[in-house]
């Protein structure tokens, strides 16, 4: 893996030092499949099981260098896979902070938890449950990431629940857009298209 996080940090992907060191200290292969560990430095989406996958590190890189996660903040990590992604937020955000994984497929949640569980964190809790209506029960956030896409727009709710001056990543179709939340009513965004994903299944 060090190979592979030095090749995104020459190529501008990874640039923040306490995102960086998360990269270094979070072990990409203790969240795959057994049969799949020894691909963990391909730079590569890999399936996860349930038609999920864990996400290619250079767009998890992109995704939280737009985020901005620091010490002490509250996430809401949307689909939460794997939970590799919920683990490097986990070591980010530190005791201080606290970080919500929220994953609609039961058994791939507790996949996540189970991977996690391997780095003791305190600060990082596992929900069932549909995350395109985000998690009322601890909202609002300092930060909200999606990493599935949203069918054709960013879902209210989720922007319901971030604080003022929070910022939202989330992909809606082939882009990544960023949210920054200036006033109740009053939203920043920004889209970087040329991204795929798998879709955000929303309740019916």
């Amino acid at each position: 893996m060090k190979q592979l996080i030095e090749k995104l940090i020459s190529a501008g992907y990874l640039k923040t030092p306490e995102i960086i060191d998360a990269f270094y200290k979070i072990n990409r292969a203790d969240f795959l499949p057994e049969n799949l560990k020894f691909e963990s430095q391909v730079n590569a989406p890999l399936p996860v099981g349930y038609g999920q996958t864990i996400s290619q590190p250079l767009t998890v890189a992109f995704m939280l260098e737009l985020l901005q996660p620091k010490s002490g903040y509250k996430i809401l990590d949307v689909g939460s896979g794997s939970g590799w992604q919920s683990s490097l937020l986990a070591y980010i955000t530190g005791n201080e902070g606290r970080v919500i994984a929220i994953e609609r497929i039961p058994e791939l949640s507790e996949f996540g938890k189970n991977n996690s569980q391997k780095y003791n964190f305190k600060n990082l809790e596992f929900v069932v449950g549909d995350g395109s209506a985000g998690y009322k029960n601890e909202a609002p956030y300092d930060r909200i990431i999606v990493a599935a896409a949203a069918f054709n727009k960013i879902p209210e709710e989720l922007k319901k629940q971030l604080k003022i001056n929070g910022r939202l990543v989330i992909p809606v179709k082939n882009s990544i857009w960023l949210v920054i939340k200036k006033e109740e009513n009053k939203f920043e965004k920004k889209e970087f298209p040329g991204f795929v994903f798998v879709p955000l299944v929303e309740s019916i």
